[in-house]
This record gives C-alpha cells, structure tokens and sequence, in this order.
C-alpha cells in the first residue's frame, strides 16, 4: 500500500486595478494560461466599471486567450479566500492603486490604462495591443519563474516590485 501525500493547495493570484474592465483581465488572461494548473487567478477592482473592454477581450483573442466570460468583480469578493500574491498593474501616475489586505506577497507593475486612450478607432486598438505586449512579456517573465518553483520558496515576508 502506498503512503498518502498530504495535497498542496495550488496558490491563489489576485490582480488588481481600479477598473477591472482592462489591464487586471488581460493580465489574468496571460498569466492563467502561462502558469496552467500551478495556481489560480483572479482579477478584481477596488471600483469595478461592472464590465470587461471589448477590445481587451479582443485583443487577448488575437493571440488565442479567451476571456469573453470574465466579469468586472470587486476585491472584497476575495478578502476570505487564502490569496499568496497580489498584483497591482494600474499606473501610479494615472491613479490609487488598491491596497489588498493582509499577509500576502506583493508587486506593482504599473501599465497605462487603454480604456483612457484618445484617438481614432485604429489608434486605440494599437495602444491596447501595445499594452498587452507589454502585460504578456512581464506576466510571462513572472510566470516562467512561478512555475519552476521559485516564487512558491520566498519567504512570506520579503516583498518585491
């Protein structure tokens, strides 16, 4: 007979902005698929606009990420789940970043807001593909080392940005 292993809770992930309409759901999108069954995130805002961007959701489908049935959520929906890392991804020099509570690692990767951008239809879609080369390449950076294990072995207290 074999001995039984204790489970291990696959960590849960929050990603913060004010909206949760753009930036936190691209990121969700990227870092879901690049982590795979290692962890489990979320997305939330500290005052959600009750929607997710069409063109968030459309420039994720560009590069095969699905995310039309994600929903605006607040992040007090989260405050009783066990979450191991909060990230902030709303620029600093746009706008409060939330601030999630508790014993948690944390990270701010400021990225412009798309939704704010003015322009013709094309300019737009271009600065949301912009900023989500940008969100892939860091949550993909962040993520190749998440799945090897080495975020999983920080100590709890040390914080990183």
């Amino acid at each position: 007979m074999l001995p039984l292993i204790m489970s291990i809770k696959k960590p849960d992930i929050l990603i913060l902005c004010t909206g949760n309409s753009c930036r936190s759901h691209m990121a969700e999108g990227v870092l879901r698929h690049a982590v795979g069954d290692t962890a489990t995130v979320h997305s939330a805002g500290s005052d959600p606009t009750g929607e997710v961007h069409p063109l968030a959701v459309q420039v994720l489908n560009e590069i095969g990420l699905d995310i039309s049935a994600h929903t605006s959520k607040h992040m007090n929906e989260f405050l009783d789940k066990d979450i191991k890392v909060v990230i902030t991804v709303c620029d600093n020099a746009d706008q409060a970043c939330p601030q999630f509570p508790g014993q948690v690692r944390r990270y701010h990767w400021p990225f412009p807001d798309p939704a704010k951008m003015e322009g013709s239809e094309d300019e737009v879609l271009q600065f949301f593909r912009q900023v989500r080369d940008q969100i892939r390449l860091i949550f993909d950076m962040y993520a190749a080392g998440f799945t090897d294990g080495a975020e999983l072995f920080k100590p709890a207290d040390s914080a990183a940005s």
